[in-house]
């Protein structure tokens, strides 16, 4: 009888995490897992404490920092897989999962369905002659060494790349593999898991090459798996149901669609969120389920297709079901810095990347020109983007892959500040109060082009009044809205004045705050 044991990679809701591994042991089956090394490591020990008498759990034996398109997430595989192939000799089976996923079948069928066929489940495609890869980079993936991150290092990503095309250092794939690409959710036998491990124990030179690709989970155990096992022992497709928007993001599942996810070809689904809180309850009940029937229609993708062509068209006779929920999410935390110079917000979240490698971007809906990442054009001008505000933020969240966000706010903008409280998300706003001089509104006069360079003093002084009342009226603006979370800082404030509120609104420990209360340059014009 197949015995699963589950591969699950993780980085937070610990509480979920404790459920998933008691509903998936309680059926018979076991759990390995990998909880991200950058993670809080209070949750880790909630977690670790919890499942601690639980003799159908294990933890790898080392939490690797992963970071997204990296090596750090096969790596966080293999110690998961082997530590799961050690401990739990009678596992037939090995899934990998995440902490987004939850079963849309019952443990019963589950078993039912691996025993059918004794092969392996995987996608892999050739790496080459695939469409598999819609945008961005593809050869150079492989043929070119990536030791920074493209999201969090984006100019050295490309800088260094640029600069190995002009050396000439191009490498070879090793030449005994076929290389393959293909979804990072597998199922594999016992037997393969162990082809895999012992694999990786003796080619090193294989191990070398992986890991300076980028974005390895996608081409690691797609490549090695398809080198290592029969054609007629693979089936070319996950386990695991998930869909992808317009914009190359993954599909949230909601409340209301249990009985869509039911009726899929699949075992298991991803992305549930983490407001779903219905959904995940009739989920894990019907794992345990016996003797339940389901009737699979499999009609998911051609919905979501049929459904974005009638939007493109004009023709839309029903919201888009993965648009169902428009909130953030109430475990994510949103956080805006407002400030008239904007060039003092920037270099504080400027500063606050450096110091706590939070993601945080400079004025997103006010300036064009403010790098983001490619979200399929939902970020390609400032009108797209403020239509679209909740559906760009969420992206941003899930590109980031982060429970935290920060991005700049001009002061006059109000409304967005008030729609974004208006979110079940975790709200906050900090305020930097800046001193005006009268040389400094002059210059905000003609930048804005109020005055121009010939325009005479007595006409500036005469402006000056209205312009500081303007911005004076702004400040008052915000408040009278009585914002909860509303922090400041002030330029006249000491830097022990201003640590206290910059450690309660980032969420940062103090000497952090007080690192970057201290930047010298913060205020200066």
């Amino acid at each position: 009888m197949a015995k699963i044991a589950y591969i699950l990679l993780c980085h937070k809701d610990p509480e979920g995490i404790i459920a998933q591994a008691q509903r998936l042991t309680a059926a018979g089956d076991c759990v390995s897992i990998h909880f991200d090394g950058r993670a809080n490591r209070d949750h880790f020990e909630k977690i670790r404490l919890a499942l601690a008498d639980n003799p159908g759990v294990v933890f790898a034996r080392r939490r690797i920092k992963c970071g997204w398109g990296q090596w750090s997430l096969v790596e966080a595989t293999l110690l998961a897989l082997r530590r799961a192939a050690e401990a739990f000799p009678r596992a037939t089976h090995f899934y990998m999962l995440s902490g987004d996923c939850m079963p849309i079948k019952s443990a019963e069928y589950a078993h039912q369905f691996l025993e059918r066929e004794d092969v392996d489940y995987i996608e892999s495609f050739d790496f080459y002659a695939s469409d598999w890869i819609k945008t961005g980079i593809k050869e150079e993936r492989l043929i070119y060494r990536h030791w920074f991150n493209e999201r969090t290092h984006k100019a050295w990503f490309y800088r260094s790349m640029d600069w190995q095309k002009r050396l000439g250092l191009a490498r070879k794939v090793p030449a005994d593999l076929a290389m393959q690409i293909g979804s990072q959710w597998w199922c594999l036998r016992r037997r393969t898991v162990e082809a895999v491990l012992e694999f990786i124990d003796t080619r090193r030179d294989v191990m070398r090459f992986f890991r300076t690709t980028w974005i390895p989970d996608e081409t690691f155990f797609q490549t090695v798996v398809r080198h290592l096992v029969p054609e007629s022992d693979l089936r070319t497709r996950p386990l695991t149901f998930l869909m992808f928007t317009d914009y190359g993001m993954p599909v949230t599942f909601y409340n209301d669609h249990y009985d869509l996810l039911l009726s899929q070809d699949y075992l298991f689904a991803r992305k549930i969120s983490p407001d779903a809180k219905d959904l995940k309850q009739r989920l894990g009940e019907l794992y345990a389920a016996k003797g339940r029937r389901f009737a699979i229609s499999n009609e998911g993708r051609s919905l979501f297709r049929f459904l974005t062509g009638r939007g493109r068209i004009g023709r839309r006779f029903a919201p888009r079901f993965w648009e169902s929920e428009t909130s953030l999410g109430r475990e994510r935390k949103l956080m805006m810095v407002t400030c008239k110079k904007w060039h003092v917000a920037k270099r504080l979240v400027d500063r606050v990347r450096n110091v706590t490698n939070l993601p945080a971007m400079d004025y997103l809906f006010n300036e064009g020109s403010t790098p983001l990442p490619d979200l399929g054009g939902i970020q390609s001008n400032l009108e797209k983007r403020t239509r679209h505000r909740r559906a760009l933020v969420r992206m941003l969240f899930d590109y980031w892959q982060t429970d935290r966000l920060i991005f700049c706010i001009d002061p006059a903008s109000v409304d967005l500040m008030q729609d974004f409280y208006n979110d079940k998300a975790q709200v906050r706003l900090l305020e930097i109060e800046c001193d005006f001089t009268d040389e400094y509104l002059i210059g905000h006069a003609r930048r804005v082009g109020l005055a121009g360079d010939r325009t005479p003093q007595e006409t500036l002084n005469r402006l000056l009044p209205t312009i500081r009342y303007d911005v004076k009226f702004e400040s008052d603006r915000i408040r009278e809205c009585n914002f909860p979370g509303h922090y400041r800082i002030r330029q006249s404030a000491s830097v022990d004045e201003n640590t206290v509120p910059l450690a309660e609104f980032f969420d940062i420990p103090t000497d952090k705050a007080q690192d970057i209360a201290r930047t010298d340059y913060l205020f200066v014009d």
